[in-house]
């Protein structure tokens, strides 16, 4: 599962689960009188699922889904303000989902930050209500709490993390699986929209394809692909990712690189491979389509298909040069 379908199910079971614990909380506070209590607390369940509905709508985008920021702090901010408000203790108790909650949902320094400042603010609420024996034994047990959840949530990410770079990356060549360009592609395209920064992509055929299987067979091809692979890692820059999509056909992702870029990266991969000799078939050329993304492109297919139909016009006028295709032609 890639990182974000994982952040996708990870964050709609947390909130499901918040929700689900307020209205807990609600129906115990209807049952012993403190109405007030149960609406607030009806009132933040609902706020949480809506936060599981965000997730569901923007389920292509938890990345740079910026709607969980908000939620999260309406929740933390109705917490403090219940409890600043009620002459009972009892809402401090609903900081404690909260502070796991904002390190499931936002990335790990803004969930901690935002945890820290509930942490303390809710400690000084306890002081000024309580005293300060029972505010520093509520914020020994929150503390207890938010730190074992961050050293949690840290070991998580790290793990999936490895995880997700052992089921994408095919160890005998270094490339990425052609099945996790579309998700890697729409990662990338959102964190374009975040950060404005250009993305392009590439698409590269191996030229005579077809004839090469023909008369060296499949696995001559193969050893092929891997060699021009080899060759494409010591051209491509760090940051930019390689997929493998058949025997014959390879992609490129190129973050932070504008339509300029693209075409000089694309040439210099053609010149390389064209100027090389290649065992045992001696010479090969590629055919590359290539694109940028425009501020309307939000979603891969359209880049990907771009590509492709650049390579495609490529091969048709026999091989071994590059066509950019630019975002406004009819698909």
């Amino acid at each position: 599962m890639i990182e974000t379908r994982l952040r996708t199910r990870t964050h709609g079971i947390a909130y499901l689960l918040t929700a689900l614990f307020l209205l807990m909380l609600g129906s115990l506070n209807l049952r012993y009188g403190f109405y007030g209590l149960f609406f607030i607390a009806l009132a933040m369940a609902v706020l949480a699922g809506s936060g599981l509905a965000y997730t569901i709508m923007n389920r292509r985008q938890q990345l740079t889904a910026k709607g969980h920021f908000v939620v999260l702090c309406t929740l933390n901010g109705a917490v403090l303000a219940t409890s600043a408000a009620s002459q009972s203790q009892v809402a401090g108790h609903w900081a404690m989902p909260l502070l796991a909650l904002n390190l499931l949902i936002l990335p790990v320094r803004e969930g901690l930050g935002l945890s820290l400042l509930l942490l303390l603010l809710m400690t000084l609420l306890l002081m000024l209500k309580a005293g300060t024996t029972e505010a520093l034994a509520a914020f020994g047990g929150m503390a207890m709490l938010l730190g074992t959840g961050a050293l949690a949530v840290r070991r998580y990410s790290t793990m999936a993390q490895s995880a997700n770079d052992l089921t994408i990356i095919d160890p005998s060549t270094g490339a990425h699986h052609g099945r996790f360009l579309d998700e890697n592609l729409q990662q990338e395209i959102s964190r374009a929209e975040a950060t404005g920064h250009p993305l392009s992509v590439i698409a590269l055929d191996i030229d005579h394809a077809y004839e090469v299987a023909t008369l060296h067979g499949n696995d001559t091809l193969t050893a092929l692909q891997r060699q021009i692979i080899q060759q494409l890692f010591e051209i491509i820059r760090a940051g930019d990712t390689l997929y493998t999509l058949s025997q014959s056909t390879l992609f490129l992702i190129l973050p932070f690189t504008p339509e300029e870029g693209a075409r000089v990266i694309a040439e210099r991969i053609r010149r390389t491979i064209a100027e090389r000799q290649w065992l045992p078939v001696e010479s090969s050329s590629v055919s590359l389509g290539c694109t940028t993304r425009l501020p309307a492109d939000s979603e891969s297919n359209a880049l990907i298909k771009r590509a492709h139909i650049g390579a495609s016009q490529v091969r048709k006028t026999g091989g071994n040069s590059v066509r950019f295709v630019p975002g406004f032609v009819a698909l």
